[in-house]
């Protein structure tokens, strides 16, 4: 049986992304540096949204994490500092109806394009959760677990859940039996 521990209420400096990979970059000559998240993949319902997030070198926001590793209400109050911290950011999104019809890969390529063009900049370098580069410009790296290691990543995944997260709860107003202003679209004990 595994071991459940409880959420924290403040975030630990420990479990913080770091600017790292982003310096190594800026270091080898690259001005623009792109973090790039996605969320709504697992869902039964909503859109899919891409975050885009160029960080700034010299300043930080605190309490900047992997928006799983917050709660709702701590990314909320995030948001808007997170938002004004970066310059620039976007977010991008493939419709239900364009992941039913694309296919859940290709909408997230589509996606991702609609947030790094939404950000008015060219980047030289793109940082990618994961292991699968749906950015596709070949300036992109794959970073395993960024959104943990990866302040600019983190950075797009608050700002990409928070923007989803609000859709859905204007989505549960139209819809009312599906509880999306819960469950954001997402599986849950009560289907």
């Amino acid at each position: 049986m595994p071991i459940l521990r409880p959420l924290r209420a403040r975030p630990r400096k420990a479990d913080a992304p770091t600017l790292s990979i982003e310096r190594s970059l800026w270091e080898a000559g690259r001005q623009v540096v792109v973090g790039v998240d996605e969320v709504g993949r697992g869902a039964w319902a909503g859109p899919l949204v891409v975050g885009a997030a160029v960080v700034p070198r010299d300043r930080r926001v605190y309490g900047v994490r992997d928006s799983k590793l917050l709660t709702e209400v701590q990314r909320e109050r995030l948001f808007d500092r997170v938002a004004a911290w970066c310059a620039p950011w976007a977010v991008g999104a493939a419709t239900h109806e364009e992941c039913d019809e694309l296919g859940m890969a290709e909408a997230q390529r589509v996606a991702a394009r609609r947030a790094i063009e939404g950000l008015g900049v060219i980047p030289d370098a793109v940082l990618v959760d994961g292991t699968w580069d749906f950015v596709g410009l070949g300036t992109t790296q794959r970073v395993v677990r960024g959104d943990a290691a990866c302040l600019s990543i983190a950075a797009a995944s608050i700002l990409a859940k928070v923007s989803r997260d609000r859709r859905m709860r204007e989505e549960a107003r139209h819809f009312p039996g599906y509880d999306f202003d819960g469950n954001k679209g997402y599986p849950c004990p009560r289907h």
